[in-house]
């Protein structure tokens, strides 16, 4: 396991005002698509419809209109947190920003809170955590594999980064509350959490941990792609016993259509991305209470196809001799 070197790199950048040097900003054309720039003086934005000449967006407020050589307006506005997260580079799959919505508000993750999170992917949950958290909190972020974490790396720092050093390599703000390590979360030994927010293949494997790093009263959050994944974090959940009774859902965004008297959904929406789970840390010593619900076939499956599981990882037995007889 190992820790990724500390930043070292210009304070937070103001996110209103004149547009400035270095400042990220969003192209939008009269067909809706989107082109993100970082601001430097002398350059330009090139494309079919025209050049756009960057001095002329510094100086200018956020939300004017530009045109390019070809005569093509463009909307100028620094990019929202979820227009930068679906269009940052990407090592593994981003959590959406509906989920990372989800995550934050049903997680009720705090200013000043301490959180831990694995499974940093690209660095987008991380963003909307360390927003949430303030500079106050902490957010300590593990991930397994060493070239999704410096992707990650990038993206926030750039997110949360100066834009006055526009030609560095990795431009970015110091963060000291977030700390990100190369590893496994199960070998965390780190406590006292708040929240604590999984997105790993077998999130089940890791409650020991949770259990101790947890604080009572905080709160656990499991991100899972499938149903199968949804049912051992449940099952487990319920069987460690100092959890309450696990909390699942998704959600579903639909856009819709309005112009004039024609109002009608979308053809299109982000429909099925992961399901969350949510469950918080009970006292030491405290049981939750039991469970008041009618027999269900589904709960007698599982413990029967968890038998058979158990039964299956057991070695053989091999008969001593003189049994055969």
């Amino acid at each position: 396991m190992s820790d990724l070197p500390e930043l070292n790199v210009p304070t937070m950048p103001a996110r209103r005002g004149a547009f400035e040097a270095g400042d990220r900003v969003q192209l939008t054309d009269p067909k809706n698509r989107m082109h993100t720039i970082i601001l430097e003086p002398g350059k330009a934005f090139h494309t079919h419809r025209g050049i756009v000449e960057h001095d002329a967006l510094i100086g200018l407020p956020d939300g004017s209109v530009v045109t390019s050589s070809g005569g093509t307006a463009y909307l100028a506005l620094r990019p929202l947190l979820a227009d930068y997260v679906l269009s940052m580079p990407r090592g593994a799959q981003v959590i959406y920003p509906k989920d990372a919505a989800q995550i934050v508000s049903m997680g009720d993750v705090f200013p000043g809170a301490k959180v831990l999170e694995a499974g940093v992917g690209s660095g987008a949950l991380t963003c909307s955590l360390l927003r949430a958290v303030g500079e106050r909190g902490e957010v300590h972020s593990y991930e397994l594999r060493e070239e999704f974490a410096a992707v990650a790396r990038k993206n926030v720092t750039n997110f949360f980064g100066s834009p006055r050093e526009p030609n560095s390599k990795l431009s970015g703000a110091e963060l000291p509350n977030w700390h990100l390590t190369v590893g496994d979360v199960s070998d965390c030994t780190e406590t006292n959490f708040d929240r604590i927010i999984l997105d790993m293949l077998a999130p089940w494997e890791a409650l020991d941990m949770v259990e101790k790093a947890l604080l009572p009263g905080g709160v656990f959050i499991g991100y899972v792609a499938t149903t199968p994944q949804l049912s051992e974090l449940v099952e487990a959940l319920r069987e460690k016993g100092c959890f309450t009774e696990p909390y699942a859902w998704e959600s579903l965004v639909r856009d819709w259509h309005a112009d004039g008297l024609a109002v009608r959904p979308d053809h299109r929406m982000i429909a099925h991305t992961a399901f969350l789970v949510r469950s918080r840390k009970l006292a030491p010593g405290v049981t939750p209470p039991p469970r008041r619900r009618k027999p269900s076939k589904g709960a007698e499956a599982y413990q029967l196809k968890k038998a058979a599981r158990v039964a299956a990882e057991q070695p053989p037995t091999v008969p001593e001799e003189g049994d055969a007889a």
